[in-house]
């Protein structure tokens, strides 16, 4: 006994020596440490997502030395961190440095020991409450839930979670992941649940199964993962996700079809998602230099150009760093009055909830 106690006080005093001397790590030795690495490997990064095409491209330019490899771009937050889970004890390209997922995994992924510790520099611009008090995860940027409606098949555009039901939008309405595994798709739920007078956690979650299994019972719901394409051919004529996606999209489309981007009138929920480094990353340095860039001033002002309200926004904001364009390319700042910024209880209350009662309650196989 004595002997173990020994030995954790030894580990611990080691650990807490390694982690000074982390935290004491110049950009400059982290950037040549990096290069000397030569790879990054992100994973569940979409280029039309939160503008991240545009973020990765930023990051390449500054950095040509280091090849980003990019896994799986279409995974949802609990792919990545079971694609960190099953490479463990794998140091090749399918191991991601780091990653990219909803509010409720950043602490589970800590939790399990899948994550490492690294504070940014501007560290004190990311607001309290969304971030980890020792840095194994922090948030990066935030959105609120909206409908992205193909306007030559849809006649009139719903505007709130209600009218959603309505019979003349049977076979047209779908979610942009699968609840069982896309945070986006889980807060979804929540959202329409919300929007019942339902409080945000697990009864919301609860609330929103139970809407979704009308919505599917009446035949309005598309067991399809919705997505610009699939709108486009008519497939998922209505899908509900994240705002900066919508607007994305809708760029993308740019006119063909016409579209139209709602936030709903009522259960208008915001949802931040969070990074973090794995414990495991075969490039820790490449991974570290990815989170400075992602924070910095242009990497912020990435996000922002893709829609999406960065972590620092209100400290970049007040000291005058955003520019007027990328303000007035984003939705009427009323759309966003009635936001709501469920807590971390609450985002994991209602994940249980969704992911646990999704096949039993709704008992459609989202794919």
């Amino acid at each position: 006994m004595t002997t173990k106690t020994a030995l954790a006080r030894t580990a611990s005093l080691v650990a807490v020596l390694w982690a000074s001397t982390a935290s004491a790590q110049s950009l400059e030795e982290m950037e040549t440490a990096a290069k000397a690495e030569g790879t990054l490997s992100t994973i569940a990064l979409p280029h039309d997502w939160c503008g991240y095409g545009d973020v990765i491209a930023g990051f390449k330019a500054k950095y040509p030395e280091i090849k980003v490899n990019e896994l799986n771009p279409d995974a949802g937050s609990a792919d990545e961190v079971e694609a960190i889970k099953a490479n463990k004890d794998n140091k090749g390209p399918q191991a991601p440095d780091v990653i990219d997922v909803g509010l409720a995994y950043g602490p589970q992924a800590k939790a399990d020991g899948l994550t490492q510790a690294h504070k940014v520099a501007t560290w004190d611009e990311i607001p309290e409450g969304i971030k980890d008090p020792d840095g194994h995860w922090y948030a990066d940027y935030y959105g609120v839930m909206a409908f992205l409606v193909n306007k030559d098949l849809v006649q009139n555009v719903p505007q709130d979670w209600a009218d959603l039901l309505k019979p003349e939008y049977a076979g047209q309405v779908a979610l942009a992941g699968d609840p069982r595994a896309s945070n986006q798709a889980i807060l979804a739920v929540l959202a329409a649940g919300m929007s019942t007078g339902a409080a945000s956690g697990e009864a919301a979650g609860k609330a929103g199964l139970d809407f979704f299994k009308q919505l599917n019972d009446a035949g309005n719901f598309v067991p399809v993962i919705g997505k610009a394409g699939t709108l486009a051919q008519g497939t998922t004529p209505i899908v509900i996700m994240w705002d900066y996606n919508a607007l994305a999209a809708r760029d993308t489309l740019a006119g063909n079809p016409p579209v139209e981007v709602v936030v709903p009138k009522s259960g208008v929920l915001a949802g931040v998602y969070v990074q973090a480094i794995s414990a495991y990353a075969p490039q820790p340095n490449a991974a570290k230099l990815w989170m400075e860039y992602l924070y910095s001033d242009e990497g912020q002002l990435g996000w922002l150009k893709g829609y999406c309200h960065p972590a620092r926004f209100n400290a970049m904001a007040a000291a005058g760093k955003i520019p007027q364009d990328l303000l007035d390319a984003l939705p009427p700042a009323a759309a966003y009055e009635a936001a709501y910024f469920p807590t971390l209880e609450e985002v994991d209350a209602n994940k249980a909830a969704v992911t646990g009662g999704w096949d039993s309650v709704v008992g459609a196989n989202v794919e």
